[in-house]
């Protein structure tokens, strides 16, 4: 059987084309009129999204009783907190991975509850192909160089391996025909896809070469590097062709949406627009709009968990046990580029340079587990541990550690404790993607009623306040305007910019808080969701004013895109015009068109020269090459050819 594709490339027969072709026709078995819109009264869709990720936003675990499995939404998983941005008749739906391993036996038994109770579909990948997809091409290669770490050596990263790739796109195709099945309904191009993350990058082209219209869209939660460091990617190419076959594609900052348009230009010769506000770029006959807007945290949610018992009576403890020091605090994952060791080697100058803060100041450090094993991770913790116990023992003293290292899990309720009562919050990652912690950290401060009257706090007490101290390189950056902004690479910047905002005054501090929950309370995850939702309608508003031809195979696969009015133009039916006209004007291009764009003599080869005479030597014919060349270059080439006009330089000139 001929595939899809191949119909297109040998017919040029558009998608919509074929999707006519299939329909059944209806039968009338009673006198009447068959109305072509019966069908579509009879049945209402609803608006459906169907948020693809890597990992499900779900807490898995078994019953300590009867050992069965129990799932629950992870309250602190920014795609979880994002189904509260869309109204209640929007079904959204969640398709990924568990990050609990299940028996082969249990996964249908699993895969239908989730299904049903908890709107989730779940993909169960082989252990081999998972380790060598999420372990291997992910976590070991394609995360460190998007963070701007290129494997040199054996020991410094894993190099390029072209099974761990292959592993890479096969999961993503299982991915895509998770998603398919999920949108397996009549009016599949209502629905919204968006897919999230480095994961999944590869999932455009399987989905698109399956449904041309689904409006679909891609989020970049890590950092794109610059297009000089993307460039050693062996796989560059499949991967941005890959993302242009999305509507839309998302980034939390400036920076990182210009080093994916830079990648493009300099990769695949592709340059962007501007218009009114939005960046997109042309794909052979398709616009690909890119959107720029930081994610934000669930306002509801974090001042919920603030009001808890447990996050009341820990503040209270934490009060009472750093009463009359000043508590600077930092929340970080437990890898190489969160620059936990840098922090630490700044704290220790500022001591050793304001001797007056000693038994004062305490940075009260806390690391998330890792997301992945490897020496890397053991390597920094090492590190860490080492830098902590040299500053503790020539710094501290009896019931004083200047720097508390809190290793392993913490709940969510002690971490806001910690945020509530900490003076400054101290994040400084080398390389990061959006990182929420500073946002988090200033609606503490901001506090709620309860745990205001917990910490002796009222309306007549000094006004709120905080103090960020946020490295550069991430991207909550840029969003946090009156932040003291630090290289992380620079150690005693970084403990100049901690005793700035020790020192700093309390009306100053009040003021910088202000303006930090300000943007925070109103940049919220579902304004994020609602205004990335909204640009994806905007971007598919097109899809139906357009014809489509699917052209190409594996991840060179794209859609084009071209005017409803657009047909192949035939041979025979060129011929049999060509003759019967009496008068013909003929306009060649010439770069591209008379000479291939990569031939290396520019100039006209003796075959072009006598099939330019023959048209030419016909009366009825008017030849003219229309080309950007200059006019000097062009009477020298086409000198023999008498009768052919030049418009040369764009038209500038003429012969």
């Amino acid at each position: 059987m001929v595939s899809r594709c191949s119909l297109d490339q040998l017919n040029l027969l558009s998608a919509d084309d074929f999707q006519f072709m299939n329909r059944i026709p209806r039968v009338m078995k009673v006198p009447g009129v068959i109305s072509e819109f019966e069908e579509d009264q009879r049945t209402t869709f609803h608006k459906r999204v169907i948020v693809v990720s890597n990992q499900l936003p779900l807490r898995a675990f078994r019953d300590g009783v009867s050992n069965e499995w129990c799932f629950e939404f992870d309250e602190n998983d920014l795609l979880a907190q994002l189904k509260d941005a869309f109204p209640p008749a929007t079904e959204v739906r969640y398709v990924g991975t568990l990050k609990a391993d299940v028996d082969v036996a249990d996964q249908e038994e699993v895969a239908q509850v989730l299904h049903e109770k908890f709107s989730c579909e779940t993909i169960f990948l082989p252990v081999d192909m998972r380790n060598k997809f999420y372990h291997g091409f992910c976590k070991h290669y394609l995360w460190p160089l998007f963070h701007y770490m290129m494997p040199m050596t054996g020991s410094n990263g894993i190099r390029f391996d072209r099974s761990q790739w292959q592993a890479y796109v096969s999961a993503n195709k299982i991915f895509a025909d998770k998603v398919l099945e999920v949108t397996d309904r009549d009016d599949e191009d209502e629905d919204h896809v968006w897919v999230h993350d480095y994961h999944l990058m590869a999932l455009p082209t399987f989905l698109r070469r399956r449904s041309h219209r689904v409006k679909l869209g891609f989020f970049l939660h890590s950092p794109f590097p610059s297009s000089d460091i993307y460039k050693t990617l062996p796989v560059r190419d499949g991967i941005l062709k890959a993302l242009l076959n999305c509507d839309l594609i998302g980034f939390h900052t400036f920076d990182y949406a210009r080093h994916f348009l830079s990648s493009c230009r300099r990769i695949l010769g592709l340059h962007s627009e501007s218009n009114r506000g939005h960046i997109a770029l042309e794909y052979y006959g398709r616009t690909v709009t890119i959107k720029i807007l930081p994610a934000g945290i669930h306002m509801g949610q974090l001042e919920s968990v603030m009001s808890e018992e447990s996050t009341v009576r820990k503040a209270k403890e934490l009060k009472v046990k750093y009463e009359g020091k000043i508590m600077m605090v930092g929340v970080d994952d437990l890898d190489l580029f969160k620059g936990i060791t840098q922090k630490f080697s700044a704290m220790g100058e500022l001591l050793e340079t304001n001797q007056e803060l000693r038994g004062k100041v305490v940075l009260v450090q806390i690391t998330n587990p890792a997301r992945s094993s490897g020496r890397d991770v053991q390597d920094v913790l090492d590190e860490a541990n080492h830098i902590a116990k040299e500053v503790n023992l020539k710094y501290g003293e009896k019931g004083y550690e200047p720097i508390v290292f809190i290793k392993g899990p913490v709940t969510t309720q002690e971490k806001l404790a910690y945020y509530a009562v900490a003076e400054c919050c101290v994040i400084t990652p080398v390389r990061d993607g959006m990182n929420l912690v500073p946002y988090k950290y200033t609606v503490c401060r901001q506090g709620c009623p309860v745990l205001d009257k917990a910490l002796g706090l009222d309306e007549n007490s000094t006004p709120k306040n905080s103090v960020i101290l946020v490295s550069e390189f991430i991207g909550c950056s840029p969003s946090l305007s009156g932040a003291i902004r630090v290289n992380p690479w620079n150690i005693s910047e970084m403990a100049t910019a901690m005793y700035s905002a020790i020192d700093m005054s309390a009306t100053e501090k009040h003021l910088r808080h202000e303006k930090h929950y300000k943007y925070i309370s109103s940049h919220h995850v579902s304004y994020w969701a609602r205004s990335f939702d909204q640009d994806l309608e905007r971007a598919c508003r097109d899809h139906y004013h357009k014809r489509y031809w699917r052209i190409g195979f594996g991840l060179t696969f794209r859609l084009v895109a071209l005017e409803p009015s657009f047909r192949k133009l035939l041979g025979d039916t060129l011929n049999s015009a060509y003759k019967r006209t009496s008068s013909r004007l003929i306009l060649l291009d010439y770069d591209g068109t008379m000479m291939p764009p990569t031939s290396v003599n520019k100039g006209p080869s003796h075959e072009v020269i006598s099939v330019l005479n023959r048209l030419c030597d016909d009366p009825k014919n008017i030849v003219f090459i229309v080309t950007g060349r200059d006019r000097v270059t062009l009477s020298k080439w086409f000198s023999s050819c008498e009768k052919l006009g030049i418009a040369a330089e764009h038209g500038y000139f003429t012969r």
